[in-house]
């Protein structure tokens, strides 16, 4: 049988692409508000804080939305967390695998928690550490545990796999002083359901239990596809209560995805069709240059009005504007033959795109709009062009 294709944007049925340039992406804020009510619920009723994991979505033009439901952000560094500080409200939370000596100082001075990946970092910093605690007694620091328990299907997003960087195993902890120490972060999801977290919890407390009694918070990162259709938020709640309760720890999470989860598109407009065997379209984004997690998953992007492959009357292989071979977002079929000057919209793409885009081959950014679902008001909010091109090189 063959598989259906399934649009999960779904209010983006009702918008017309050529109301911006191409290409473009296009944010709902009426879908982003709907995820943010289900993670304030969240917060309500488990009395976890829930962080906006910039990485995935910074999209700070909906900053003012984004603060009137979460907690704060979290960042990778000191652009993240810059951006947190200067855009966002709340708090700032700073994880980054390495840290650098001449960038920790303005970090420690933006952050409200900062995490370390290593224990080495913990302690050759400490004269820093020591001088902005003095400044900032508010300052928390914790540490990223590794409990060597995958739960990723794709290596590639693992931090749990054999020899991962990221994250203290309880061996390498084991002997070391956690004077200072007021919590600690693991990370083990991406894009998955609440079982994923029970049983990385279970572990979790086999193997630091004795140390989550001495900490004041407990941070479980990201990859919690909350906002999902059939997650099972209730779940999620006893057990964040049921934690707390028991270590008396506040309880961070750091959804992204889940925060811009089904609610954008990547417009993008049909510039040639040619044949090879089959029949081809060229388009105006590119999956190297827009949709980069596309070609990392790998996973194929839905069109809205397309199907799978010979599922309707005409198929086409659609790739974009680079030399690279390899960019090509799929093969889809339509009712009708494609035609040039055609715009199409490319679903769910508001997470892990603007934040990854690049510039290979001199293709340019796409533009960035926001559209009410609600009023139909749609917002050009940003584009660029060969400058933004030419500043990235030298």
């Amino acid at each position: 049988m063959t598989k259906q294709s399934v649009i999960k944007s779904n209010s983006f049925h009702n918008f017309d692409p050529s109301r911006v340039p191409s290409p473009c992406y296009v944010v709902d804020e009426v879908a982003i508000e709907n995820n943010l009510r289900i993670l304030q619920r969240v917060q309500q009723e488990s009395g976890a804080k829930v962080l906006l994991a910039l990485k995935a979505f910074s999209m700070f033009s909906l900053a003012p939305l984004i603060d009137r439901y979460l907690s704060g952000t979290c960042a990778s560094g000191l652009f993240e967390a810059r951006l947190g500080y200067g855009e966002y409200g709340g708090q700032v939370h700073t994880f980054c695998a390495a840290y650098k000596e001449e960038e920790l100082s303005e970090i420690l001075s933006i952050s409200d928690h900062l995490v370390f990946n290593s224990y080495g970092q913990w302690q050759q910093f400490q004269a820093l550490i020591q001088k902005a605690k003095q400044q900032r007694p508010e300052l928390q620091f914790g540490l990223r545990i590794n409990p060597q328990h995958s739960e990723g299907a794709t290596p590639l997003y693992d931090p749990c796999a054999p020899f991962s960087r990221l994250g203290i195993t309880r061996n390498e902890l084991s002997g070391h002083s956690l004077n200072g120490i007021s919590g600690v972060h693991f990370h083990t999801l991406c894009e998955q359901d609440f079982a994923p977290l029970d049983r990385t919890l279970e572990v979790i407390e086999q193997q630091f239990g004795d140390l989550l009694y001495k900490m004041q918070w407990v941070n479980f990162g990201g990859g919690h596809h909350i906002t999902r259709e059939g997650y099972p938020v209730d779940a999620l709640i006893k057990r964040i209560v049921d934690f707390q309760n028991k270590y008396s720890v506040q309880v961070y999470l750091e959804p992204g995805e889940a925060v811009a989860l089904h609610s954008g598109v990547l417009v993008s407009e049909v510039l040639d069709l040619t044949y090879n065997g089959m029949d081809l379209a060229l388009v105006d984004s590119s999956a190297t240059c827009h949709m980069p997690d596309t070609l990392e998953m790998p996973y194929r992007a839905e069109i809205f009005g397309a199907g799978e492959h010979g599922e309707k009357a005409h198929t086409y292989r659609i790739g974009g504007q680079t030399c690279l071979a390899g960019d090509v977002m799929g093969d889809y079929s339509f009712d009708k033959p494609l035609h040039i000057g055609q715009r199409l919209m490319f679903d769910d793409m508001a997470h892990y795109t603007m934040v990854k885009t690049n510039t290979f081959n001199g293709i340019g950014l796409p533009a960035i709009a926001i559209w009410n679902s609600d009023t139909d008001q749609v917002s050009l909010i940003k584009e660029f062009g060969y400058d933004d091109f030419k500043n990235r090189l030298s």
